[in-house]
Parts: C-alpha cells; structure tokens; sequence
C-alpha cells in the first residue's frame, strides 16, 4: 500500500482546528436575525445546537468526524460515532437519528470502509438511535464520524457555561488518550494501555449523562479536541474560576511516562498556547501538565453539580463502572482562572 493509502497518520480530536483559530473566524461570522427557539447556538461555543420546536421539546443537533487514531477500522468507527454521540449527552439529551459522514479513498479496499460503517452502526445501535442515511465523497485519506440529532425539554439543557460558584466538578473518563496514540504510533505504548484506551474511547457518555438526570447539574461539556484545561476554559465563560486538584483526576499512568518523554501531540500545544494565560500550576509536573492541555477523543463529561448531591453522584458513576472523580470546584472570578494545585 503506497504512503498516501496509510490508513493511520494521527487523528481522532487532535485533528480540530485550534480554539484560537475558530474563536477568530467565527467572531466574522454574520449572526443574522435573533431567533428566540435557538436556544443554544455557536456563540456559546457549547457542545451542539438546541432549536426549540415545542414548549415541551427542543432538538439537539452536532456532527463530529475526524482521520483514523488507531489501525482497525472497525474500532476507528466505533470511537468515531461514540465521539460523535457524546456531544448529545453533553446537553443531557436522547440521541433519536444519525447520519454518517463519510470521505474514503476509491482506490482503498472497500472492505475497509464496510467495517468503519459497521463499528459505527453498533455504537448507534447502542445509543438507541437509528442510522437513517448519510453522504460520502472520494477523499485522498479517510474520514468518519456523524451528523446527529437528540431531542430534550427546553427546561432540562445542559448547557456548556451555566456553572455556579460553589459547584463541584466531576469527570468521568481518564485523560491521556491523545498522548497514548501518539505513542503507539511509534511503537512505544503497550498493548495494555493501549487497549484501556480504546475501551474508554468507545464507551458511550450515555450512561453517565442518564444518572446525571437525577442530579442537580448547573453545566456539563464533554471533554474532547480542545483539552480538560480548555473545555474548562469554555465552561467558566470569563465569569467564573476553578481549583482543580491535579491528585484527584482520573489519567492514565502510562502517558505521564510518554509525556516524560515529549511524545506529544501538535494539537496539545496549540492548546497550551491557546489557554495557559488562564491558568496557574502549583508544583505540578510538566508531564502532568501535558495530560490536562492533551486533546481527547471521545472523552469523558465535566459535570458542574450542586456540591450537596457531588458525593452521591461520583458513587453512582462509580457503581455503573466508570472511573469518575470529584475533581476540584467552581469559584467566584479570581485571577488566575483556573488554579491547578
């Protein structure tokens, strides 16, 4: 297979465009006239659009497609779509229909699509949803993901930067993702590692944003391309400032050795760039520091909950096997933003 076929040349989320850059075009774009039914657009930079169809119901609408992370296809789809899926659990909807997205080299060995589709199909089937259609078109490398859309009650959105002083942050997936497909790119990861990876990457925000519901949560985002710092970043919206307990976060050990060993990404420097004027580390390691600007695949949810309900809420994602922690704390507007100790 000649070098422009390679399936796996680095993707997933460290493919986004860099927060800067997006933050600079879309501050161009005409916002045409007010609509009072959207009720989440782009100008909150949150995870999807909520359109407001009825007093009682809104639709919840994202696509998300990036290049393959890893060599199997079949995985690739099912991380594609769960990433996709994810930014509906991130408003606290239901996933009801996906499209997919589709860009494949013809000369590429079809079988090679048919199990990107099909891992993606699986994940949808698991959602709940139905795979209604889609579009695809002849590209120099492959592309995948999903056009989706959800439906919840306009009273019960989660949106991306309601968080209160005094809330308490929760996570739900470890970090370091980026960083341990970095590594396996070159050989260095190891096969345990890299298959902890996979299983957090392929599993849906579904289940936690279901216990969510039962819980008092002023604001969640689902933690991908830009970073923990710079999701958390968004999630403050220049009003508010967070204490994060670096012990406490939920990683996995074996990107701190490869962060060790500066196998980073490009996209978690942009970050860095993009967001470490907001934030002030304490005697924290440059590996650690790494994990928290390192972009996410199909990451895990920031939850902002009523800190009465935070330790009954981390017990229950706990109990439903996901490795969620309590994670540090909304303040009132300090300087810096955010304070990682």
């Amino acid at each position: 297979m000649g070098e422009e076929l390679v399936f796996c040349k680095g993707g997933g989320c460290t493919a986004k465009l860099g927060a800067g850059v997006l933050s600079r075009v879309l501050s161009r774009l005409p916002r045409g006239e007010h609509d009072e039914n959207l009720l989440v657009g782009y100008d909150s930079r949150d995870d999807a659009a909520v359109y407001r169809v009825a007093d009682d119901l809104a639709i919840v609408q994202t696509l998300d497609f990036f290049p393959p992370m890893i060599d199997d296809p079949y995985l690739f789809g099912q991380i594609a779509a769960a990433n996709a899926l994810s930014d509906i659990y991130a408003m606290g909807g239901t996933v009801k229909t996906a499209l997919n997205i589709v860009c494949f080299p013809e000369q590429m060995d079809l079988n090679v699509l048919g199990e990107i589709m099909r891992g993606g199909a699986e994940k949808v089937a698991e959602a709940g949803a139905v795979l209604a259609g889609g579009h695809s078109i002849a590209d120099d490398g492959v592309k995948y993901g999903l056009s989706v859309m959800g439906t919840i009650h306009p009273d019960k959105v989660y949106a991306n930067n309601r968080g209160q002083a005094g809330d308490v942050l929760i996570l739900t997936k470890k970090l370091g993702v980026g960083i341990l497909c970095t590594a396996n790119r070159v050989g260095e990861a190891s096969q345990e590692a890299m298959d902890a990876a996979v299983q957090s990457m392929t599993t849906l925000n579904k289940y936690a944003s279901e216990i969510c519901a039962n819980y008092t949560v002023h604001a969640c985002t689902d933690v991908t391309g830009f970073g923990f710092l710079g999701h958390l970043h968004e999630m403050l919206d220049g009003k508010l400032s967070a204490r994060i307990r670096a012990q406490k976060l939920p990683i996995f050990e074996e990107a701190l050795h490869h962060a060790d060993e500066f196998l980073l990404t490009a996209a978690g420097q942009r970050n860095r760039n993009h967001t470490e004027a907001f934030v002030e580390f304490r005697h924290i390691p440059f590996a650690m520091e790494e994990i928290l600007f390192d972009p996410q695949t199909s990451g895990g949810l920031l939850i902002a909950v009523e800190p009465v309900q935070a330790e009954a809420l981390e017990k229950e994602l706990r109990q439903a096997g996901l490795p969620a922690r309590i994670i540090g704390e909304i303040t009132n507007r300090t300087e810096p933003e955010i304070m990682v100790v």
